[in-house]
């Protein structure tokens, strides 16, 4: 096995697994390489919940097991992977990042843990979160703050900064996430790597603890598009589990990374380069857009005028979800349980003020107030109704257009800190990827420069509904026609 260890951790997933079907390497060298990137590493990036060596190891052997009979490996099979730790697992302790989870044990699977359990992919562990994903930077877990592996004094973005951050230091060949507002794309674009939230429905969301249900999806966070279009392969499809779960036929969707949009019609939304987009970054996006143009896209300027209404109308809806979402937390059923109550009443107050962290306790309040009796019509259902008119704005765009074009994030990655103090400032980190979430849609974030600081900026690709094979044939002829996926943090 003439591999060398040292550098299996830099490989995509896709060579990773091509070099385990030549036989260069083992599925157990692959996880070693993993784990041992873990030790080596995590002490500084601190991405990781829950390490889970001797699980991962089991599933490596068992891979090479079947190949040592002479069996032919499935796509994807044999290459370890990173689980966000709000995605349900068996007999292994599922958090959400919060106090209030602490020793829950599921007794079951997330249907998208199910799958790649079952296509044979080995499980390196459970990564860091902002509380129940509620968050933009991470720093609002109640464990630890997960670091930017391309400047440990950044965040890595959030909700899913421990995703982002596992597989751009190398501790993960890819990674799941999930996306209320921006929860897979904005740490996506902060760490340097590619990050996708597929079509709502497009993905069962059984087993993903909900935060604002009408909002979640899961989707895949990898090195490459080539690596995210065969992850989202492999979780994508119906499950009667999920009612919002939408019966369509999976395509192959690593077929559509062909490097070719001649004859693509993009737009490129004036409102998502407005006051607060860095100048670094509108420039970087701009500059894809005329790359994009030069290999044969058509690309044209447009407008979403709905669009500066929602960062206001996610923040009623979201909160409203997870106000009723996060009722059954009560201190009976699962998870913490207050030991300073005489009484049941007494007994579901001191649970959840001792369980939930600051943020999560905002958000409830705010759902709470916007749902209450006298201000439902002033606040969430004149939120419902601007939701609509959002919508009906990516309607009229996507009657012209296959996609557009946007900046992922206005900013780099921020400074650990910075943005504690003014929430107002921090929620302004998902300006534009929230839009996408109200209206279902699904949208790819990848590499598109970096800042004259050296930290990643990313390029969000928007389209309509199910249109995933046509964000990655996007998004794979740009990367292929540039050189940002290439480069590795040094950690």
């Amino acid at each position: 096995m003439g591999a060398d260890r040292l550098q299996l951790y830099e490989l995509s997933a896709r060579e990773a697994h091509e070099k385990l079907v030549a036989g260069d390497v083992s599925a157990r060298e692959l996880t070693d390489a993993v784990l041992g990137r873990i030790d080596s590493v995590e002490e500084r990036v601190k991405a990781f919940v829950t390490v889970l060596p001797e699980g991962a190891r089991r599933k490596a052997d068992a891979v090479d097991a079947r190949i040592a009979a002479g069996e032919k490996l499935r796509p994807g099979e044999g290459v370890p992977l990173a689980l966000k730790d709000n995605l349900c697992t068996d007999g292994v302790e599922t958090t959400c990042s919060s106090k209030i989870l602490k020793g829950f044990i599921p007794p079951y699977n997330a249907t998208v843990v199910e799958k790649l359990s079952a296509a044979g992919t080995p499980f390196v562990g459970k990564v860091n979160l902002d509380e129940f994903a509620m968050g933009s930077s991470t720093e609002n877990s109640a464990f630890f703050v997960t670091h930017n592996p391309w400047d440990l004094s950044r965040v890595p973005g959030g909700s899913s900064g421990g995703s982002t951050a596992s597989v751009a230091a190398g501790e993960a060949f890819w990674a799941l996430g999930s996306d209320t507002g921006g929860s897979i794309r904005q740490p996506a674009s902060f760490c340097g790597v590619v990050g996708l939230k597929p079509t709502y429905g497009r993905v069962s969301r059984y087993g993903l603890v909900a935060f604002a249900s009408s909002l979640d999806q899961i989707g895949p966070i990898t090195k490459t598009v080539y690596d995210n279009a065969l992850l989202l392969s492999l979780i994508s499809g119906h499950d009667a589990l999920d009612s919002t779960s939408v019966k369509t036929e999976v395509p192959d969707y690593t077929k559509a990374c062909v490097a070719n949009v001649k004859g693509l019609r993009l737009g490129v939304p004036a409102e998502y380069f407005a006051k607060g987009v860095s100048d670094e970054v509108a420039a970087s996006v701009r500059k894809a857009a005329e790359k994009l143009q030069e290999l044969g896209a058509i690309v044209e300027e447009c407008s979403l005028p709905v669009t500066e209404y929602a960062l206001a109308t996610y923040y009623i809806i979201a909160p409203a979800e997870a106000s009723s979402n996060l009722a059954r937390y009560d201190g009976v059923r699962f998870g913490h349980r207050t030991e300073r109550a005489s009484t049941p009443l007494e007994l579901f107050k001191r649970t959840r003020e001792e369980g939930f962290g600051p943020e999560v306790k905002q958000r409830i309040m705010i759902g709470t107030y916007a749902l209450s009796a006298g201000y439902y019509d002033a606040f969430y259902l004149k939120a419902q109704k601007v939701r609509t008119l959002i919508k009906q704005d990516f309607d009229n765009a996507f009657s012209r257009f296959d996609a557009l074009i946007t900046p992922t994030a206005p900013t780099p990655a921020f400074k650990i800190g910075e943005k504690t103090d003014d929430p107002l400032e921090m929620k302004l980190s998902d300006i534009l990827t929230i839009p996408i979430n109200m209206a279902g849609l699904p949208a790819i974030s990848l590499p598109c420069g970096f800042s004259s600081e050296g930290l990643p900026i990313g390029l969000q690709l928007i389209g309509p509904a199910f249109s995933e094979e046509t964000l990655l044939r996007v998004a794979y002829t740009y990367e292929q026609a540039s050189e940002w996926h290439g480069r590795r943090a040094a950690l």
